[in-house]
């Protein structure tokens, strides 16, 4: 069998070299040429993903069985157009633009009463500032009389692709005002912030059946930024697991998508789940082909690749370890950075101080004397420095272990 991979960034090697483990042949392309997984795959093809009908003949020329998917952004929608313009199973490019155009997202959802908040277009054509999914819009001469009728705070992000970069939040009509000076280049949406513990999902729709593999709750920074700088895996006892999966079944619906993995971030708000948003491909950051097998024994990039290839497929997850992945998230210079065997010995010291029983099960530290780190603000300014997953029954000494370990690389000896 044939595949194709659109994105061959790092994020992609899992997929590809699970692919080719299963004996499928692998094309990868990407705008990249020193991109990682062009020279991972059986042929790596360089071509521009965010032209959408280059890359439809470029993959034409492979004759492909099917699509992969791995961590993308924007240009999810090249995969949908693909697969539309060459009959291939997955998702079709309305799908993928469902998901990675965040109003579009919010005015789908919200007709079904399925997302319940104030969200507008942020618009930069003279004295028009907002257009809301009801068609009102709101003016210059509006948002100065406060007729913008939203909850504080509010939230500007990037219209397209990745919810985890330039979120900028806004606690009154002053900080909105800055903030929307700002931004340039580039469209945004602005809508409420709704409170609440936030939450990651992986997951899968196949065959018609929709799957919720892994749930994670997210150890974030404090706002503006809100960074994920952490996750801890929930068991399928834990009482929010049920209400996410009910919720999400009928997301998943409104929106359309099939024979997918996917991800989402969600919401405990106060009156049920609030998806914030969702996407038709796997995780990154090291959890789809990382942290969510080892939690849940399910690798779905591989149970993706088993389904295709007609083998023996599962995404029911066993019985879930209780195991947080963080990384390495300190502000200020390294002084010291620990190998794998030292950070063993700061865990155990910890754990005797504390009478604690935590294991460390993976440790990736990227970092070097003397670097140094700036605040964290996006995915980017912080996936590089490395991770480690911890294994232990209380999130608390989990959490207290990191602090003290940032403090320990930063501490001048």
């Amino acid at each position: 069998m044939k595949a194709v991979i659109i994105g061959a960034s790092r994020e992609a090697l899992h997929t590809i070299r699970k692919a080719r483990a299963h004996g499928i042949f692998v094309t990868a392309l990407d705008g990249d040429p020193q991109a990682a997984g062009l020279a991972a795959a059986d042929r790596g093809v360089v071509a521009d993903i965010s032209r959408e009908e280059e890359t439809v003949e470029a993959v034409r020329k492979e004759g492909p069985d099917f699509v992969l998917t791995a961590p993308i952004g924007r240009y999810l929608t090249t995969v949908g157009a693909v697969n539309d313009a060459l009959g291939l199973p997955g998702i079709t490019r309305r799908m993928a633009e469902l998901c990675t155009d965040k109003f579009l997202f919010h005015e789908k959802l919200a007709r079904e009463g399925l997302r319940n908040c104030r969200c507008y277009r942020v618009r930069q054509d003279g004295a028009v500032l907002f257009d809301g999914v009801d068609g009102e819009a709101v003016t210059e001469e509006d948002l100065c009389s406060e007729r913008l009728q939203m909850s504080w705070p509010v939230i500007l992000k990037p219209r397209f692709g990745s919810g985890s970069r330039g979120i900028r939040l806004a606690g009154c009509l002053t900080e909105l005002k800055e903030e929307l000076e700002r931004i340039q280049g580039e469209e945004y949406v602005l809508e409420e912030c709704v409170p609440g513990e936030e939450y990651g999902i992986d997951g899968a729709v196949i065959g018609g059946k929709f799957y919720m593999v892994l749930l994670r709750s997210k150890v974030n920074t404090p706002p503006p930024a809100r960074q994920a700088v952490g996750y801890f895996a929930c068991g399928r006892e834990n009482g929010f697991w049920q209400q996410v999966s009910g919720h999400l079944e009928k997301v998943i619906g409104c929106l359309g998508l099939q024979e997918c993995l996917f991800h989402a971030d969600v919401i405990r708000a106060a009156d049920g789940p609030f998806v914030i948003e969702l996407s038709a491909r796997p995780s990154g950051h090291n959890l789809h082909n990382l942290f969510t097998p080892l939690c849940t024994g399910v690798d779905p990039a591989e149970e993706y690749i088993r389904y295709r290839a007609g083998e023996s497929y599962s995404f029911v997850p066993g019985t879930v370890r209780p195991l947080m992945i963080h990384y390495f998230d300190g502000e200020g210079k390294v002084y010291r950075v620990p190998d794998d065997k030292q950070a063993e010995t700061l865990l155990q010291d910890f754990c005797e101080k504390r009478d604690a029983q935590l294991a460390m099960i993976r440790w990736q530290c990227n970092l070097f004397c003397g670097e140094l780190l700036g605040p964290v603000t996006d995915g980017h300014s912080l996936m590089g420095r490395g991770y480690y997953i911890l294994e232990g029954e209380r999130r608390q000494d989990m959490l207290a272990f990191s602090e003290e370990l940032m403090n320990e690389i930063l501490r001048h000896q």
